[in-house]
């Protein structure tokens, strides 16, 4: 008998273990306790369950009370050398044995052991009639025993318990892959389970016909196993499963006893070769036995439908040759459906599912269909159940394997409502389905219908995607050919008129554009047809199609457009350039050789940008002063346009006046950056540099307003001066802006630029300095070499900015110091 050991309960914290409440690990140990405890507990359970039902079953033939139930059940247990959970098993497979005994054994079969084996199961032949039931088990062989009873606790379905058979047998009889039949009332066989072999071989041999040379149906006729140990013998007397049947040289085929037939085969599959040994064969029978138990507890369907309405519509299914299955909703305790279960179901739908129809009974519906496809197919039966009307899917491929090849199908997917449930059906299609939902995807995917007019019977046929074109109602019917012009616009309507007479008098095909009302709006299609000609040459159909252009229209009308406004945007920027670079070259002429103010020789170069049709508001000064001193500035106005170049204008002369009337460098900048700022139209900031530059102590003033410094080369090094304060000019109302003084020597080289010159997005301005002054000292050993050269190591891409620089050069003399 099993006892069951009482639950205890433990503190989280083991007394005496000085452990605190939260120490991690000691938890976990404890978790971990309980949880095989509560396992053990629920394996228990399970197998409690099974010797109660045992008990019922003895007390149900006997009249016996259930402690002589249970006492009966302990007694023969310890007479056949099994465990009560065993002879639980054995009981409920309403079968001690396989059968009453036979006169002689069958062609293959063990000679029958000997009799007097104690032990049986109230109302069938015991152990000792029995010529087949197998001898009391060694120990270990009556451990693996004890611990395939306990397992099959758990198992759930036939396919379960094939793979359960296998993990057992692979190590105690050299098992390497095992089959369950079950015999159809046709005759034939179903694999109801299998496990060691593809799904491909499954599919091959999932049904038997009742064929004669099949193992598994003689040994379900006479309930005797057979042994097939030699292989070239074996494939002269059975059809041998395999491909090839050489992968397994040895199997065997045990009938199941079920009640008082044996309706299931049990095969083990080798590949090794040989005979089985006697302890392997006896093993094998035992399995069997318990195995009888386990299977006769899958005949009750599992979930059945209330109200028998399941029962009712298998029956219907077993006759309809469709894959279709029967589903009920599963709803949450808020009423909200989480799934489905599958309570009836087709053998066809194993086409689509993979799975034979018995098996699908009782799953799940996610538990059978990819989760793509199920969530699909869960919306549209969700749909069905809140509205009552029936769902259809598009259509999908789905590949199956018949006969080992692999054959791509087209299905589609319907639902239906049926008494609170779903009645799911696939349909499949054949060419001439998929060719017509072709042609009609053809139609929508490229927005055209095709339509045919008999000339004789003066009937017109037009596609579904026709009527949609000319928004007609397809209740009114089509047009005849001849009223075909009078759907056009009145103005485009005469010459469609004179196009269907040609086409209709004289076979002319046309091809022609024309416009039409429709419900949505005009329409601008396409009309192109041709007649087909009797013996006589003249017509007596039209074959054309309409196409709606619509869209390509309205996008060709919009490129028209579009391309017109860029013209006239382009004439007017081309215009406005024209104007700007005009107004620059006559404010800021560029000098055609080099300039010699005080002494100094300066070279002068204005590059405009490349990019843009905008002239920019970069610009320069170089000028001898009254007094002998030499004037040098370089600006860059915000902006580019007339704005800018007026701007420009308005800074160059005003900033040259102001110092020739006596104003120092930051006295300029201050009185230029208030011009700037309450000028009418002022184009915003602007950024500056000037310097003055004094020849008897070769002394050079500078100051800036947010600009980028000089550079001055003198010995082969360049460096850039120290920047004095200076800010934007128009950025603030009082800034403040400082001189910096430079004595320079003779050979000294001084450029001025603008930002144009360094800036190269996405690079920063600092790696643009760098890039200046390492041009710079490259090309200053070359005494005589002129700017252009420094400006083309410079600019090398696409200039995005104007470029403007002076390159002020002092005479090669002795004397002087720089500070």
């Amino acid at each position: 008998m099993c006892n069951a050991r009482p639950v205890t309960s433990e503190h989280a914290t083991p007394a005496g273990s000085g452990a605190a409440p939260d120490d991690t690990a000691t938890l976990a140990k404890v978790v971990a306790r309980q949880r095989a405890e509560m396992d053990r507990l629920r394996d228990l359970a399970a197998a409690s369950a099974v010797v109660e039902r045992a008990k019922g079953a003895v007390m149900a033939l006997t009249g016996c009370s259930a402690q002589a139930a249970a006492e009966t059940l302990a007694q023969r247990a310890e007479a056949a050398g099994r465990t009560v959970l065993e002879e639980s098993w054995v009981t409920l497979g309403g079968s001690g044995a396989f059968g009453p005994p036979h006169t002689g054994p069958a062609a293959g079969d063990d000679p029958p052991p000997a009799a007097g084996k104690p032990g049986g199961t109230p109302g069938t032949a015991s152990a000792a009639t029995c010529p087949d039931a197998p001898e009391p088990a060694a120990d270990g062989a009556s451990a693996s025993l004890a611990r395939l009873a306990r397992d099959l606790v758990h198992v759930g379905t036939p396919q379960d318990l094939a793979r359960c058979l296998l993990e057992h047998l692979a190590p105690d009889a050299g098992a390497d892959a095992v089959l369950l039949y079950a015999r159809l009332p046709s005759g034939g066989l179903d694999l109801i389970g299998h496990a060691g072999i593809d799904k491909t071989l499954a599919a091959q041999w999932h049904r038997v016909p009742p064929l004669n040379g099949m193992a598994p149906l003689d040994v379900l006729r006479d309930r005797r196993p057979r042994w097939l140990e030699d292989i070239e013998r074996d494939r002269e007397r059975y059809l041998l499963i395999g491909d090839p049947p050489e992968r397994w040289r040895s199997r065997a085929w045990l009938p199941v006893a079920t009640g008082d037939a044996a309706d299931v085969c049990l095969g083990v599959l080798r590949r090794g070769g040989g005979p089985f040994p006697p302890a392997t064969r006896e093993h094998l029978r035992a399995v069997a036995l318990l195995c009888a138990g386990r299977l006769r507890t899958f005949g009750t369907r599992p979930e059945p439908a209330a109200g028998g309405t399941a029962d009712a519509v298998q029956r219907v299914l077993d006759a309809l040759p469709v894959a279709a299955m029967l589903l009920t909703p599963l709803r949450t305790s808020s009423g909200a459906v989480h799934d489905y279960r599958i309570d009836a179901a087709t053998e066809q739908a194993a086409d689509v599912v993979g799975r034979g129809g018995g098996e699908l009974i009782g799953r799940r519906l996610t538990e059978c269909l990819p989760a793509a496809e199920s969530a699909a197919l869960r919306r549209g039966c969700l749909h069905t159940l809140l509205t009552g009307k029936p769902y259809e899917g598009p259509p999908f491929a789905h590949q199956k394997v018949v006969g080992g090849v692999a054959e791509l199908s087209t299905y589609s997917v319907r639902v239906a409502a049926l008494d609170g449930g779903l009645v799911l059906t696939w349909i499949r299609h054949d060419s001439s389905d998929r060719q017509e939902q072709r042609l009609a995807d053809l139609q929508r995917l490229g927005n055209l219908g095709w339509a045919t007019w008999n000339l004789s019977t003066h009937v017109a046929t037009w596609s579904s995607q026709v009527f949609a074109i000319f928004g007609r109602n397809p209740a009114r019917g089509p047009v005849r050919l001849t009223d075909l012009p009078g759907l056009a616009l009145p103005d485009e309507a005469p010459a469609l008129d004179r196009a269907v007479r040609a086409l209709i008098g004289e076979g002319r095909p046309l091809d022609l554009p024309f416009r039409t009302s429709t419900p949505a709006g005009v329409r601008h299609l396409r009309f192109v047809a041709e007649a087909v000609t009797g013996i006589d040459g003249t017509p007596v159909e039209v074959l054309g199609f309409v196409q709606d252009l619509t869209a390509r229209r309205r996008a060709e009308l919009a490129l028209v457009e579009s391309e017109r406004a860029m013209l006239t945007q382009h004439d007017v920027l081309r215009a406005e350039r024209t104007l700007a670079a005009r107004l620059q070259d006559a404010l800021l002429p560029l000098p055609r050789r080099p300039l010699e103010p005080a002494g100094l020789r300066v070279e002068v170069a204005y590059l405009p940008a490349q990019s843009g049709v905008n002239v920019g508001g970069d610009w320069f000064s170089a000028i001898e002063l009254p007094d002998g001193d030499a004037l040098f500035v370089v600006g860059d106005v915000a902006g580019h346009g007339v704005d800018a170049v007026a701007t420009m204008a308005q800074l160059r002369f005003t900033a040259k006046g102001m110092v020739i009337t006596g104003s120092s460098l930051t006295g300029a900048l201050a009185r230029l950056n208030t011009l700037l700022l309450h000028s009418r139209g002022s184009h915003g900031t602007a950024s500056m540099v000037m310097a003055r530059y004094q020849p008897a102590g070769r002394r050079l003033l500078w100051a800036q307003a947010g600009h980028p410094p000089p550079l001055l080369l003198r010995g082969g090094r360049a460096r850039y001066l120290d920047r004095p304060s200076g800010i934007l000019l128009g950025a603030t109302a009082s800034p403040v802006f400082r001189e910096a003084e430079c004595r320079l020597r003779p050979g000294d080289r001084i450029i001025l630029y603008t930002d144009g010159l360094v800036e190269r997005p996405p690079e920063s301005i600092d790696r643009g300095l760098e890039r200046l002054a390492e041009a710079a000292v490259a090309h200053h050993a070359e005494e005589s070499a002129p700017l252009g050269t420094l400006l083309a190591a410079m600019l090398e891409d696409e200039r995005r900015d104007d470029v403007c620089v002076l390159d002020i050069r002092v005479p090669g003399e002795a004397g002087g110091d720089a500070a």
